[in-house]
């Protein structure tokens, strides 16, 4: 019985990601889904790729979604993000304190359970959702590639999370 209810559950939940995913790019399929990004003995979030028809292309609309098991501070995933952003080699600090601060504005708190979804559009912008709701938007074709390049580069600091997000065996 309880595992029926969790199989419901749980059937439930993915239907309605993908439903978010599906409002953002009707044809919006996953492509692959991460093991949980875990920070010493901390569960910090789970991702899922979602591209049209499942089909991943750097230079077509996709969608990232950080499914998160912890709380954290909007600030300190902004944080997060230009560190992660350095350690692929971008270096102009001029620009990343830009980005920083767009970041920062548009970044929640986030508790156990929230879903972010980071859009990568057609034109090459960054779209942030909370849920189905816009939080704020990067117009810059380059904080999109090298935001969303945190994830999906070969030069992640992830790469375990890069091949399963791409499903690539």
């Amino acid at each position: 019985m309880l595992g029926r209810l969790l199989l419901c559950l749980t059937l439930a939940t993915n239907v309605a990601y993908a439903s978010v995913a599906q409002k953002l790019i009707p044809s919006a399929k996953p492509v692959g889904d991460s093991p949980t990004l875990t920070y010493l003995f901390w569960d910090i979030y789970q991702a899922t790729l979602y591209a049209p028809d499942g089909e991943f292309d750097t230079a077509s609309p996709f969608i990232l979604k950080l499914h998160y098991l912890r709380d954290l501070n909007g600030e300190e995933i902004a944080k997060r993000s230009i560190e992660e952003m350095k350690k692929q080699g971008f270096k102009d600090e001029v620009q990343l304190s830009a980005w920083f601060r767009q970041m920062r504005t548009i970044f929640p708190n986030v508790t156990n359970g929230t879903e972010l979804y980071g859009l990568r559009t057609e034109q090459g912008s960054s779209r942030f959702y909370r849920g189905a709701t816009l939080i704020g938007e990067v117009d810059d074709p380059q904080f999109t590639k090298h935001f969303f390049a945190i994830w999906l580069s070969e030069n992640t600091s992830e790469p375990a999370m890069r091949k399963a997000l791409l499903n690539e065996n």
